[in-house]
């Protein structure tokens, strides 16, 4: 005899065992799997769950010039930050509900900061308009006159005037984990939730740039 025919009860017995073994393993490791994504999407904010769609267009678009861009994963709800603008009136983050930012902190003493701003002024030129803008703020808390000045030297027009004087909005950021260094760029969708942060300068009005955040607006 051959074949199954020839096995012994036991060796069947066995063979049965192992198949049921490595079956239950598969199946565990499955379910494993399933609850770790499970927990992962019920760990955003539920505003921020949308954000992740737009966080995962952008992320192939992060290379280039603005490779340093991290498309967030698990979205957070940024802070309300709070600054002031160029009449002296307090602005929030959220005053730009429905509408996709880039959040960016610089200062006057920070070089890689001054050399980014023409960029951002030329991005807020191309893609400004009603569902985005470029909000840099400003956050020098010595002499209030200088970066106003120093933006008109280097001739930036296009971009609104915001700061705090008190550099709270950035430890406010620090807070949350998303502020470490200076220039701290972060791309905030209509929810005020995370769509990727950068650390550090980048080529704003790059053709990368361009198309990372158009990726992120959808466009």
């Amino acid at each position: 005899m051959t074949g199954d025919a020839a096995q012994s009860p036991a060796k069947r017995r066995l063979s049965l065992i192992l198949t049921g073994g490595i079956a239950g393993v598969a199946v565990g490791l499955a379910g494993v799997y399933g609850i770790s994504l499970l927990l992962g999407k019920s760990a955003v904010d539920p505003a921020c769950r949308p954000t992740i769609e737009a966080a995962q267009r952008m992320a192939p678009f992060a290379r280039g010039e603005v490779a340093a861009m991290a498309a967030a994963r698990r979205p957070i709800r940024l802070p309300d930050l709070t600054f002031r603008d160029g009449s002296g009136a307090e602005r929030k983050l959220s005053d730009w509900q429905g509408r996709t930012v880039l959040f960016n902190l610089w200062a006057t003493w920070c070089v890689p900061c001054r050399k980014e701003m023409p960029a951002l002024d030329e991005l807020q030129a191309k893609l400004g308009g009603k569902d985005f803008e470029v909000v840099a703020v400003n956050i020098d808390t010595r002499d209030a006159d200088k970066p106003r000045a120093w933006l008109k030297e280097v001739g930036i027009e296009r971009l609104a005037y915001y700061a705090d004087a008190s550099a709270k909005v950035f430890q406010d950021l620090k807070q949350v984990g998303k502020a470490w260094g200076m220039p701290t760029t972060i791309l905030v969708d209509g929810a005020g939730c995370e769509i990727g942060t950068l650390a550090g300068p980048a080529e704003w009005a790059s053709d990368d740039a361009i198309k990372l955040v158009s990726a992120a607006l959808g466009r």
